[in-house]
């Protein structure tokens, strides 16, 4: 009997597959036809092989992404999730964005703040939590320039994606061979906004192979003028230019999701909990553990659900978070609103909820 390859090996050993060039999907008069736009190194996991396919026809991102460099062994279909749900964060911004992904959720993301460099962006994305940015993936919105690429090779990124990079980049990239650096387009293209294309929908696979379909997430909110306020102190001008900063990253933050943010940053994210006031305690803790305490007091909070209780609210006293964004929903909305103004807490509501189950 051989001797089993190790696991640190089959990490970055590429598995044969031998799934179709084309697949079709039709749904009621529409078919649509995907080719095979890459193997990939594997799927989930390194025992299942996996392939990546794109539509032939409409506008692409991701669809279309170009391997600059492959790394070792190319792309794994969590590596082509990251780059993906990075993309949908960063496409909400007219300015330089970075949204640093670790297993398909952001660790950090921020945006640029006046005028500062796309260098301190990315530090700020990756240091919300930079334990947890180890291994990551790194998406932009914009050219990456030099300063900021040799930046991302001070600590261990898997791969960068964004649509374009500044000439010397790849001097730096080259210096590890691990590191997978993708180009992708057309993000100003795809739906972000109720009134958008709902376009294209999105498809669960069930164990059995059966199928959920569902529209798009978009969301109605384009300006702080979208958001209620519901509470006796009225947001900030600058809080409420956190709390639209805030939602749109928590749209994409695996439910429940909750995070702290500030000057167009992230300092603490919660995500992936059975109750909402246990995401709530991790942000802040994460926050508090990874050095932003001192950043913490003046920060919004954003939760893509409603409170249930006034428990949150509470905890974001003790702290001394000053304003949140949530859906509003609860049969306890007054419970939570009188919270708030029991302790001079701004509170906006976004009459829509954002869930995220991938």
């Amino acid at each position: 009997m051989s001797k089993p390859k190790s696991m640190r090996k089959k990490y970055s050993t590429a598995l044969e597959e031998d799934f179709p060039e084309t697949i079709k999907i039709t749904i009621g008069e529409n078919e649509t036809t995907y080719r095979k736009h890459m193997s990939l190194r594997y799927g989930e996991n390194p025992h299942q092989p996996a392939a990546f396919y794109s539509p032939t026809e409409g506008p692409l991102t991701v669809g279309d992404i170009k391997l600059l460099k492959s790394g070792k062994s190319g792309l794994s279909m969590t590596n082509v999730e990251d780059a993906n749900n990075s993309m949908r964060i960063v496409s909400y911004f007219d300015q330089p964005a970075c949204a640093v992904m670790k297993h398909v959720n952001p660790s950090g993301a921020a945006a640029q703040n006046k005028d500062e460099p796309l260098v301190e962006v990315y530090k700020k994305a990756r240091d919300c939590d930079a334990l947890a940015a180890f291994g990551s993936v790194a998406g932009f919105n914009c050219e990456v320039d030099v300063a900021t690429a040799e930046e991302i090779m001070n600590s261990y990124v898997e791969g960068v994606v964004a649509p374009s990079y500044e000439e010397g980049c790849m001097e730096f990239f080259n210096k590890k061979k691990n590191i997978r650096i993708m180009q992708v387009d057309g993000l100003e293209e795809m739906s972000k906004y109720m009134g958008d294309l709902m376009w294209p929908l999105d498809i669960s696979v069930q164990m059995d192979g059966s199928l959920v379909l569902q529209a798009p997430m978009l969301t109605k909110l384009k300006t702080v003028n979208d958001l209620r306020v519901v509470t006796e102190r009225k947001p900030t001008a600058q809080e409420l230019k956190d709390m639209l900063f805030s939602w749109y990253v928590c749209m994409n933050v695996r439910s429940n999701g909750v995070l702290l943010g500030k000057d167009n940053a992230t300092i603490g994210i919660g995500t992936g909990q059975q109750d909402r006031v246990t995401a709530v305690k991790l942000a802040l803790e994460k926050a508090e553990m990874r050095g932003h305490l001192e950043e913490i007091p003046g920060s919004v909070l954003a939760s893509d659900g409603f409170f249930p209780f006034r428990d949150s609210i509470d905890l974001l006293a003790e702290y001394g978070v000053k304003a949140c964004v949530q859906p509003g929903g609860s049969i306890r909305d007054k419970e939570v609103i009188a919270a708030c103004d029991e302790h001079g807490i701004a509170m906006v509501f976004t009459d829509e909820r954002c869930f995220r189950h991938f």
